[in-house]
C-alpha cells in the first residue's frame, strides 16, 4: 500500500507540474468509439405537477455533514441558505440531468424542475451558431434555477457539437491521434479551445476527459482512451482538466472505477474480475490526477465491480462511492452513467434504479426516462424510503457546483 501511495504521489506531483507548465517527456501513442449518455427524452406527462409548500425554517449554521474542505467548500453557505428555500419537487428535480427535450424544454422545467439537460449530436445537426446560443439560452430562460447544460465532447468518435461543421472547422481529434500530433501541449491546447466554444454556446459540463486506462484494441473502451499505461493517462487526463477550466468549463472524469477490458455496459451486464490492487496501482491513477487538477465531477460506470462490490454495478454500490469519496477524496459531484442503460435493467431485475442510484452516494442521475426517473425518486422520497437528508446533501452540493460556475 505505501508503494502505491508513492505512485500515486509521483503521478500527481508531475500532474501540478505539468498544469504550472513543466512538462515532463512522455512517450507516444496508438490510434482508433461508442458512446454515453441518455437518449431523447419527453417530459413527463402530467396534467398537475404537486407542489409540496416550501419550508419555512430561518437560516441557520450548516448541517453537519453538509461541508467540507474540498471544492465546493465556500459555497456550502450559500447554496444551504438556497436549498432552505426549496419544495420537495424542486429539490428532487436537482438531482436529475434529462436529455434535451427539444420545444418543450420551457414545460419540462415546469414539469420537474430538472438539474440540467445533456445535448447530443442530434440537438446541434444543421444547426447555426446563432441557433444553438438562442436554444440553450431559451433553455436557461424557462428554468427557475438555472440549468447543468452538459455534452460529450471526447473527441474522436464522440463529437456531438464539431460533427456539425457549422460549429467548429473541423471534428475534435480523438486522445491518441491528439496526443500524437503534439503530446501534452497539444491535449491541453484542444481543451481549452472546446472548454471556449462550449461556454461560447451556453453549455457549462463537458462529460470528458475518458479517464479509463486501456492498452488492447480489443477492449471496447480502448477507441476513446488514450491507449498508453496509467501514469500517462494521468498526464492527460490532468492537462484535460486544466485546459478545460481555462476555457471556463468544468470536466467529469469517467468511467469510475475504470473500465477495464469490461464489455459494452448499454447492451448488457458487464462483470469485472479484477483484483483491488491493479485498481490502485493502475486505473484509480488517472482519477487521482484529475481529481488534483481540480475535476468537478465523475461519471461511475454500471460495470459490476467484484473487487468491490459483487451483487451490484459500480453506479448503484454504495463501497464503490465511498471508495471514491474517502480513498481517492472527492468532493464534487458524482454522477451515474445513463440509467436506462441495459447494464442496469438487468442488473436490477427490471426495477427502476433511481432509488438506489440516489442511496448508494451519486449526486446527478442521467436518465433518459426523466419523467419516470422523477416520479420514481419522489415518490421514495414522500414514502421515506429516501431521506430527506440524503436528497438535501447531494442537492446542497449540486447548488454549490452552480455557484461556483457562475450560473447562480
Amino acid at each position: 500500500m505505501k508503494m502505491i501511495r508513492t505512485i500515486i504521489t509521483t503521478v500527481l506531483f508531475a500532474a501540478a507540474l505539468l498544469l504550472s507548465g513543466c512538462q515532463p517527456a512522455v512517450c507516444p501513442p496508438a490510434a482508433g468509439g461508442p458512446e454515453t449518455g441518455p437518449a431523447q427524452t419527453a417530459p413527463p406527462a402530467s396534467a398537475a405537477p404537486r407542489i409540496s409548500p416550501k419550508p419555512s425554517a430561518s437560516p441557520g449554521d450548516l448541517p453537519e455533514g453538509f461541508g467540507d474542505d474540498g471544492i465546493f467548500a465556500v459555497f456550502y453557505e450559500r447554496a444551504y441558505q438556497k436549498l432552505l428555500s426549496m419544495s420537495t419537487e424542486e429539490k428532487v428535480g436537482q438531482m436529475i440531468l434529462s436529455g434535451y427535450p427539444g420545444e418543450e424544454a420551457a414545460q419540462a422545467d415546469q414539469s420537474f424542475h430538472p438539474g440540467g439537460f445533456i445535448l447530443f449530436e442530434r440537438d446541434f445537426e444543421g444547426k447555426t451558431e446563432e441557433e444553438v446560443i438562442h436554444m440553450i439560452a431559451f433553455c436557461q430562460e424557462a428554468a427557475e434555477i438555472p440549468l447543468i447544460m452538459a455534452v460529450d465532447e471526447e473527441g474522436g468518435e464522440i463529437v456531438r457539437i464539431s460533427s456539425n461543421p457549422n460549429l467548429a472547422e473541423e471534428r475534435f481529434l480523438s486522445p491518441r491521434e491528439l496526443y500524437e500530433a503534439g503530446g501534452l501541449d497539444a491535449v491541453r491546447e484542444d481543451a481549452e479551445k472546446k472548454g471556449a466554444l462550449l461556454l461560447k454556446l451556453g453549455l457549462n459540463l463537458n462529460l470528458a476527459p475518458v479517464a479509463d486506462v486501456s492498452q488492447s484494441p480489443l477492449d471496447y473502451i480502448y477507441a476513446r482512451t488514450l491507449g498508453l499505461n496509467a501514469e500517462e493517462t494521468a498526464l492527460y487526463v490532468a492537462a484535460v482538466v486544466g485546459g478545460a477550466q481555462s476555457g471556463g468549463v468544468a470536466s467529469a472524469l469517467k468511467h469510475f472505477p475504470g473500465y477495464g477490458n469490461n464489455v459494452n455496459t448499454h447492451i448488457g451486464i458487464a462483470v469485472d474480475r479484477r483484483p483491488y490492487a491493479t485498481f490502485e496501482q493502475s486505473d484509480f491513477l488517472p482519477f487521482m490526477a484529475g481529481i488534483q487538477a481540480g475535476a468537478e465531477c465523475v461519471m461511475v460506470s454500471h460495470n459490476i465491480v467484484e473487487c468491490m462490490d459483487p451483487d451490484n454495478p459500480a453506479s448503484l454500490s454504495p463501497a464503490v462511492h465511498e471508495i471514491l469519496r474517502n480513498e481517492l477524496g472527492f468532493t464534487g459531484l458524482i454522477l451515474t452513467d445513463d440509467l436506462s442503460m441495459k447494464a442496469v435493467s438487468d442488473a436490477s431485475g427490471g426495477a427502476g434504479p433511481s432509488v438506489m442510484a440516489v442511496l448508494a452516494g451519486n449526486d446527478i442521475l442521467l436518465a433518459s426516462d426523466a419523467g419516470d426517473t422523477y416520479e420514481a425518486l419522489l415518490a421514495a422520497v414522500e414514502s421515506g424510503a429516501v431521506p430527506m437528508q440524503t436528497i438535501d446533501r447531494a442537492v446542497c452540493r449540486i447548488l454549490a457546483f452552480k455557484y461556483a460556475k457562475g450560473l447562480l
